[in-house]
């Protein structure tokens, strides 16, 4: 706006005023029209081209305060300068709760002339400063919204990629021989698989901050069947979720428990290779999150698993550190119940649905 002539639309039922606008306002560089009443006045705007409006508080058969009504619901109006022959603070009350950026008092002589140039140059301004915070504000989303758009793109691309590494690890479980390889390479195919799942809901994810974690431990439970059974281990996974949205790291830590705890439960709980393993997440009365994996098979003590390396365990007391928790195994009648509560000041985001 500095950079061009100012166009002044002055709307005032004096036409011998709007001549004395004009040629004041002229000689200070402004380009001014003047029109007599309301509806040209808007039928000018809508045209387009305005920068200003020096709106008079009476139109004879109307009031400047019934346009400024009708502007202020008009997207992209220009500011008004309210001017009005009245003393009466009560109208410039009215007319700045309606919009207007400025208030004139008409006078006789200079006085009137700098009031109404200082009340327009500080409109032009206050324009000047909100279509700037505006474009500011329009670069910066625009900005996030490609971000977003580029990061959805990189967590496809390695949800992608992990999901070949998984298919790969899977064909060779299939062409080893020895059981305790085999079991082996389907451990390390559920973890990948865990974190796969995990950047695949991202992608589909409107915020990529946070992961819904009902849909995200319902597929990651499904595939950590799939995947055991192909060993000849069939117990029976059952699953229920409340929706909770949790944050991407929080998510990663709790997926990798899951596949560890259900993991464990397939290897060494049944023997036989039958039973029903129960994963559940919900809120309790505190409002926090509570994980729980639970099987009717031989039981265990949690002391730890009676064979293998260990590493499952490491992994499982590594991901509830990183959650600020630790895995509670409860006593029932039969089968092993692990219990993971993350608490509102740990999960530093975690929001319900």
């Amino acid at each position: 706006m500095p950079h061009r002539t100012i166009t002044v639309l002055y709307i005032d039922d004096d036409a011998a005023l709007g001549r004395l606008v004009q040629k004041i306002l002229g000689r200070r560089g402004y380009a001014v029209e003047h029109v007599l009443d309301a509806a040209s006045g808007l039928s000018r705007i809508e045209q387009g081209g305005v920068d200003v409006v020096i709106l008079d508080h009476d139109l004879g058969t109307s009031s400047g305060l019934d346009m400024l009504a009708q502007l202020r619901a008009t997207e992209g109006a220009p500011p008004v300068v309210y001017v009005t022959a009245s003393q009466d603070l009560a109208i410039a009350v009215q007319a700045l709760k309606a919009g207007a950026v400025d208030y004139v008092v008409k006078t006789i002589g200079e006085d009137f002339e700098v009031l109404l140039v200082s009340g327009l140059e500080h409109s032009v301004e206050q324009t000047r400063l909100r279509r700037a915070k505006e474009a500011a504000e329009r670069e910066v989303r625009e900005a996030r919204d490609r971000a977003m758009v580029l990061l959805a793109e990189v967590n496809h691309r390695v949800g992608n990629s992990l999901a070949l590494v998984s298919s790969l690890v899977r064909m060779q479980a299939s062409a080893v021989q020895d059981a305790g390889a085999r079991a082996a390479l389907a451990e390390t195919q559920a973890r990948i698989t865990a974190i796969g799942n995990l950047h695949r809901s991202l992608y589909t994810s409107d915020d990529v901050r946070t992961v819904d974690m009902s849909a995200y431990l319902e597929t990651l439970v499904g595939e950590l069947g799939r995947s055991m059974s192909a060993t000849g281990q069939t117990p029976t996974i059952r699953f229920e979720a409340v929706p909770i949205l949790t944050k991407t790291d929080k998510a990663v830590s709790i997926g990798m428990i899951v596949t560890e705890l259900v993991t464990n439960a397939i290897k060494y709980a049944y023997p036989d290779g039958e039973g029903e393993i129960q994963v559940s997440l919900s809120r309790d009365g505190e409002g926090a999150t509570v994980l729980v994996v639970a099987d009717d098979g031989v039981g265990w003590s949690g002391q730890g698993p009676a064979t293998g390396t260990g590493l499952g365990g490491k992994i499982i007391g590594a991901m509830a550190k990183s959650l600020a928790t630790s895995i509670e195994y409860a006593q029932q009648p039969r089968g092993t119940r692990a219990v993971v509560r993350i608490g509102p000041e740990s999960e530093a985001g975690v929001a319900a649905s």
